[in-house]
């Protein structure tokens, strides 16, 4: 062969053939499907295969995987990149394996099994197979091919219709194939109801028996084998020396039994140990190959129910279906332990079990099982979680979707209404603030909706099963959330362009009620003006209101301009309200006060101006006669007022002064009394002309501060003085002559009397006259004996206790007093007679014995030293001494 050198000589004789025939299309076509499958058979044990020979191989892994498998070794670490550098390398790696198992290779380079020369790789791979599968055969000092074909026909030999003689048409009618599974398992093929004239049938019936009972995967076609002239010999031997180490134990155990017949029943029982090994480990390679494509199925459920029911089916794995195994596992690799045992025992050599049977197959294939197992929990629990996350995703979709469609329902209805053409401005306030309050409802709502699509975008990320009808509803929803954010800026357009308008024609409004309220009441202030009965008194007064009612009347051009300004703003609403067709709800919500009611008021204050101009010149006239009755007044009522006022004066003078006698104050007195007496006419015609005052319903007189009522008590009180004064003269002058007081005593009361009058009122207040009485001699102390000295004099001078004391009252009591000095040395006089020897005096004893006054006098003085003496209500001389002069005179 061309493509590869072979220091064994048996490799020779295939050069001449190999290059023509491997350029042959059908040949091309067999070789493709026997060495994939051969390859297959070996990978599957790795837990994979190849679909595609010369592309699978490309990037070296599964070639040095295949390798490993067939071999048994490990080889160098491969490259795990994608670049052609990383995939040379790992097919470097295998083309050294394979040279270092004594095979040249010859014009097979990495760079061609990487770029996917079919040529190169299927000449590669048949290199493998002769080294791995066909070299170590031997039969009878062959080898080889030579050795297997030497094999197929000692087994085939004793078959009718079975010579072969080569690899390729001695195997066309299928009876060889069929006779190698006869010789070695008879009960699996009928062979004497085999046909050579029906070759599809015996085929079939080989490649059939051998997949299901010998593990021998199918690498050829019936068809392919008929239909070609002659069928490839690489495809024919690859495929036979399958069937060569499928049987090579049964063989080794044939020629073992004919060698040694003494050690038969050992052999017999090795034997079967070594064949329920086989079962036993072909068995369980066959539930580990059948459980884990199982377990490497990812075909993924859309229903947690149905992942749930896959996590059962795994639970009773493990439960029910792999504990047995494990049992089987178990007594296997105590059924090869014992059988190597007995075998060393014997001196025979170690059983070596069929290819890909050995414990290590097991435990890798085991290993597999359990890494398969592994990863299809993980990817069971993972899924249960995708779905778990799905149906949490969806319920919250169909929550959060619920919750949106159930708050939007009604909101583009709401939004489309027009309620705004018929609002006040009130209303429409409110209807922007529940607009507003809305709006903020919106924009709340709006993460909501994003928590909508995010979830929808999610669960498409996630591969939902019910994605179509998730995204439906979520475009629904977003599309409605469009409209509704449309709607909402349309209405607030609306609703801001009305506002705009009622707040300008309610500024309109307020400018027409701030004015026309004014207005409207300078109206009603001027008409009540106009119409009030005005009361004056004065020539000046009327003369004001003349004034203002001029003024006002200046006031009338601005006035009427107001009102057409005021009327002017009505105008402009109502041209508004005509221009933008706004529906107005009411009137002028600030006033009450329309355009007719101001025109009306208006022209009233017009036809009350005249009336007010002769009714202001009518009191003119009136008060012009007025003032010349006040000046009348005023003239005389200036002369007698000071005329009284002089003449109380001069009685107060005569009064106090102490010029002459008693009797000469008297007669002076009396002098003014009758002057006073003769000015009473000019008294009677002031009354004449207060009458005329009185009747003019005058009640003020700028001309003078007196009033006719202050002429007469000032008229009053100087009869009254002149009356009283002289009434006091004639009492002075009778207590002088009753007392027989001196006119020398009687000047030195007066000039002590005038002395602490000090504001000439004529009488003295408490203090002034307790200052007077002690100037005279008083001893009034201020401790408590004082006070009471002096309230008892109080209360003689001012019984009724005025809080002044006049000078007569004084007078009488300086007469008393002298009078009461005389009493007490008469009553001493009379105590000592009255007394005896006894010392000491009674009161009723004092009342019996002494006249009235003096028995009260002397009672009076003893009141306050009652109960000194042992005797109760008497006095001792001291006591009675004391009491009469004090203390300081004993």
């Amino acid at each position: 062969m061309d493509h590869y050198e072979q220091t064994n000589d048996y490799m020779q004789p295939e050069e001449d053939w190999d290059r023509d025939l491997l350029l042959d299309p059908a040949w091309e076509k067999q070789q493709r499907k026997t060495f994939t499958a051969w390859c297959n058979s070996h990978l599957r044990k790795a837990g994979t295969q190849i679909e595609n020979i010369e592309e699978d191989f490309r990037d070296g892994l599964k070639l040095m995987l295949l390798l490993e498998v067939i071999s048994g070794e490990r080889l160098a670490k491969p490259e795990r990149g994608k670049m052609r550098v990383h995939k040379i390398s790992n097919v470097n790696k295998a083309l050294d394996f394979i040279a270092s198992k004594g095979v040249k290779l010859v014009s097979i380079g990495a760079e061609e099994i990487v770029d996917g020369n079919v040529k190169m790789t299927l000449g590669m791979i048949w290199t493998i197979i002769l080294r791995f599968a066909i070299q170590d055969i031997s039969v009878e000092e062959t080898s080889a091919k030579e050795g297997l074909l030497l094999w197929c026909q000692r087994k085939t030999a004793p078959y009718k219709n079975v010579n072969i003689q080569n690899f390729h048409i001695s195997w066309k009618d299928g009876l060889g194939f069929c006779a190698l599974i006869h010789r070695h398992r008879p009960e699996l093929i009928d062979y004497g109801k085999l046909r050579k004239d029906d070759p599809l049938t015996n085929l079939n019936t080989a490649f059939d028996v051998a997949e299901k009972y010998l593990d021998i995967p199918k690498m050829l076609d019936a068809e392919d084998i008929i239909g070609t002239l002659r069928p490839d010999e690489k495809a024919i031997m690859t495929y036979v020396s399958c069937y060569y180490h499928a049987f090579s134990g049964a063989q080794k155990a044939e020629t073992a039994a004919n060698r040694i017949c003494k050690v038969l029943a050992v052999n017999q029982e090795n034997e079967q140990l070594m064949e329920d090994y086989e079962k036993l480990a072909s068995d369980l390679l066959e539930w580990i190959r059948r459980t884990i494509p199982w377990l490497e199925n990812r075909a993924p459920e859309n229903t947690m129910q149905a992942m749930q029911q896959k996590l059962e089916d795994f639970r009773d794995y493990r439960r029910l279906h792999k504990p047995p195994k494990v049992q089987e596992k178990c007594q296997l690799e105590i059924n090869f332990n014992t059988l190597q045992t007995k075998l060393r025992l014997s001196n025979r050599p170690a059983f070596m079990p069929s290819e890909g049977k050995m414990v290590s197959d097991i435990n890798n294939a085991w290993a597999g099982l359990e890494q398969a197992e592994k990863g299809y929990e993980e990817w069971l629990l993972n899924e249960i979680r995708r779905l778990e996350r799905l149906d949490h995703l969806a319920e919250k979709f169909r929550q959060k979707a619920s919750i949106h469609e159930s708050w939007t329902d009604g909101k583009e209805a709401m939004l489309q209404q027009k309620d705004y053409e018929t609002a006040t401005l009130s209303e429409i306030k409110a209807l922007l603030k529940k607009h507003e309050a809305f709006e903020s409802d919106l924009a709340a709502h709006q993460d909501r909706v994003e928590q909508i699509a995010a979830i929808a975008q999610e669960l498409n990320e996630l591969d939902y099963y019910d994605s179509p009808s998730v995204n439906a509803r979520c475009q629904k929803i977003c599309d409605q959330w469009d409209n509704l954010g449309a709607l909402t800026q349309k209405r607030r357009e609306a609703l801001e362009r009305t506002e705009k308008l009622l707040e300008t024609i309610d500024q309109l409004y307020l400018e027409y009620a701030k004015r026309a309220a004014p207005f409207n009441n300078w109206m009603e202030g001027a008409m009540e003006d106009l119409q009030d009965t005005f009361i004056v008194h004065t020539i000046e007064e009327i003369q004001g209101l003349t004034t203002a009612h001029e003024q006002f009347k200046a006031t009338l051009p601005d006035a009427d301009k107001e009102r057409q300004a005021i009327l002017g703003i009505h105008n402009e609403v109502s041209k508004i309200v005509q221009t933008y067709h706004v529906n107005m709800a009411g009137t002028n919500p600030y006033t009450t006060i329309t355009p007719h009611e101001i025109n009306g008021k208006w022209e009233h204050v017009r036809q009350l101006v005249p009336r007010r101009d002769q009714a202001l010149m009518e009191e003119h006239a009136r008060q012009q006669q007025n003032e010349r009755l006040r000046k009348q007044f005023g003239a005389q009522a200036n002369v007698i007022g000071p005329w009284i006022q002089t003449k109380m004066e001069e009685i107060g003078r005569i009064s106090i002064e102490m010029h002459g006698t008693l009797e000469d104050q008297l007669n002076h007195l009396r002098q003014y009394e009758k002057s006073i007496v003769n000015y009473k006419p000019k008294i009677d015609q002031l009354e004449g002309d207060h009458q005329l005052i009185q009747e003019a319903l005058i009640f003020d007189n700028k001309h003078t501060n007196y009033t006719m009522e202050h002429i007469r008590v000032g008229w009053e009180q100087l009869l009254t003085t002149i009356a009283r004064t002289i009434n006091e003269v004639e009492n002075q002058i009778l207590t002088r002559d009753a007392k027989g007081i001196s006119q020398e005593q009687m000047n030195e009361f007066r000039a002590s009397f005038n002395h602490f009058d000090r504001d000439h009122s004529g009488t003295l207040g408490p203090e002034e006259f307790k200052a007077c009485l002690i100037s005279l001699g008083y001893d009034i102390g201020n401790d408590a004996q004082g006070e009471a000295e002096f309230a008892r004099i109080m209360s003689i001078v001012d019984p009724n206790r005025m809080g002044v004391v006049t000078f007569q009252a004084f007078i009488d009591f300086m007469s008393r007093e002298t009078a009461d000095t005389d009493t007490a040395d008469q009553v001493m006089a009379s105590f000592k007679i009255l007394a005896g020897d006894k010392n000491y005096i009674t009161v009723d004893e004092l009342r019996r014995e002494l006249p009235p006054d003096q028995a009260e006098y002397c009672i009076a003085r003893m009141a306050p030293y009652n109960g000194r003496d042992a005797v109760p209500g008497a006095l001792d001389y001291m006591s009675f001494s004391t009491a009469l002069y004090g203390e300081s005179d004993l």
